[in-house]
């Protein structure tokens, strides 16, 4: 290494020397740091508000994911009363209904869900772990309890819950020779007792 013309020249390299002028600007350590610290806030700030959007529509997504569950299970229990009701009619045996509409719906599945918890005797929601199904021998009714319930608008009742039972709908007949006769059935459903809303 010498010095020349008040310079620094370094030998060597495949480039050859690289003369440093003492009068030539150097950067500045301080402006290749990267983020200033409003910059770093700004991003944080998106990056947070951009979590709290996915965190929200995910959590949406796990609630109808669960409602649509609950409807599958109600849907398949419906199908199976009906097959129930029509082995009534083909066996001739109508006095049979009332024993059905008192009867547990999930006696009725080949296979029983593996959210369902079992029988109680007036149970409360606290009863069994939110998401599970379970059967009321009280009011015989068969209950679904509701995990996750930011959208969901209970009944009357108010608890996170939804009581379903087997409605058995009779009328009057049309036909004239009949009127003076006992209502004729005209249909049974699997229902809920009371309204909801589960957006």
């Amino acid at each position: 290494m010498r010095i020349q013309d008040s310079g620094i020249r370094i030998q060597g390299g495949i480039g050859g020397g690289r003369c440093l002028n003492p009068g030539s600007r150097i950067l500045n350590p301080e402006s290749s740091k990267g983020f200033t610290l409003i910059e770093l806030i700004v991003v944080i700030t998106i990056v947070v508000v951009m979590a709290g959007l996915f965190l929200n529509r995910m959590l949406f997504y796990i609630e109808q994911a669960e409602k649509t569950a609950m409807v599958e299970v109600s849907n398949a229990i419906q199908s199976a009363l009906t097959m129930q009701y029509g082995q009534i009619l083909t066996r001739g045996k109508p006095s049979d209904l009332p024993a059905l509409a008192q009867d547990n719906p999930m006696n009725w599945l080949q296979k029983k869900p593996r959210n369902y918890a079992g029988e109680f005797y007036d149970p409360t929601p606290l009863s069994v772990e939110s998401g599970n199904w379970m059967f009321d021998l009280k009011t015989r009714n068969l209950i679904y309890v509701v995990r996750n319930a930011n959208h969901f608008k209970p009944g009357k009742d108010g608890k996170k819950w939804i009581r379903f039972h087997v409605a058995v709908n009779h009328e009057a007949s049309r036909l004239p020779s009949l009127q003076n006769t006992a209502p004729e059935l005209t249909g049974i459903l699997f229902v809920p007792v009371e309204p909801y809303a589960w957006f």
